[in-house]
């Protein structure tokens, strides 16, 4: 039922795309035809231009998403388990979770130039914090009976934190992903439209720049496409190995 939902929303999109381009309420420089746009992907596809493009923009994204879930799951965990640490960082962790990272581009190009490394960079700044937050929420969120329960049965600290703590901030952690991966790939482009030798974020500046508007609007679906993908990936895997949630 929901494929065919989806399906229809799909098939109306597309036939409303044609009927606008076939009638010209449009100009093809603002909206190509959907065979113009298709015909591009195919092109861009089958001569392979655009793979090194699609293999950079995530790889800048899973070095991000690397980096940010090994910041943010530890620190989420400490700041949830121990008031004191909560306390002592609040402030700083709202704080800098409240500046927009789109502004923080040139100063993180002044700090690691212009390569890979402040990409990356901001990417990690951009969304560890959402990461945190999860993580933290999620060890709150345990419920006190186990945990209760287990210290009446003299469980240990770390058998405290391995059997009920962790397991139980699981489902949090990985809807921080599922956010989380969808502002990274969003970063990811806006900073390679800055500069740099290949991506998505690159060949869409490139291409409004010399009016390629078939492949603009290609390189966009493409990065829709991804995150779409990306998105159902964090959610099967998180369904599949927290089959104990809400339990």
């Amino acid at each position: 039922m929901k494929k065919t939902y989806t399906l229809i929303t799909i098939a109306t999109v597309l036939l409303l795309w044609f009927m606008i381009t076939f009638l010209g309420l449009v100009g093809p420089l603002i909206l190509p035809s959907p065979y113009a746009t298709f015909a591009e992907l195919l092109r861009l596809f089958l001569t392979g231009e655009i793979l090194p493009d699609i293999f950079m923009t995530l790889w800048r994204l899973f070095l991000g998403m690397s980096v940010a879930m090994l910041i943010g799951v530890p620190a989420g965990l400490l700041m949830g388990y121990f008031d004191r640490i909560y306390y002592s960082l609040e402030f700083l962790v709202d704080f800098a979770r409240s500046l927009p990272a789109p502004a923080l581009i040139p100063l993180f190009m002044l700090l690691f130039g212009v390569g890979d490394l402040a990409k990356v960079a901001i990417v990690v700044f951009s969304v560890a914090f959402l990461i945190q937050i999860n993580t933290m929420y999620g060890v709150k969120n345990v419920k006190k009976l186990r945990i209760v329960a287990a210290k009446t049965m003299k469980a240990t600290k770390m058998h405290l934190f391995t059997k009920i703590i962790f397991p139980e901030s699981l489902p949090y952690i990985f809807a921080g992903l599922r956010v989380t991966v969808s502002k990274a790939l969003i970063m990811v482009i806006v900073v390679e439209m800055m500069g740099t030798g290949l991506g998505l974020g690159k060949r869409i500046m490139d291409a409004q720049l010399i009016h390629n508007t078939p492949q603009l609007y290609v390189t966009i679906l493409i990065s829709g496409v991804i995150g779409y993908l990306l998105n159902k990936i964090f959610e099967k895997s998180g369904s599949r190995l927290i089959h104990w949630s809400g339990e």
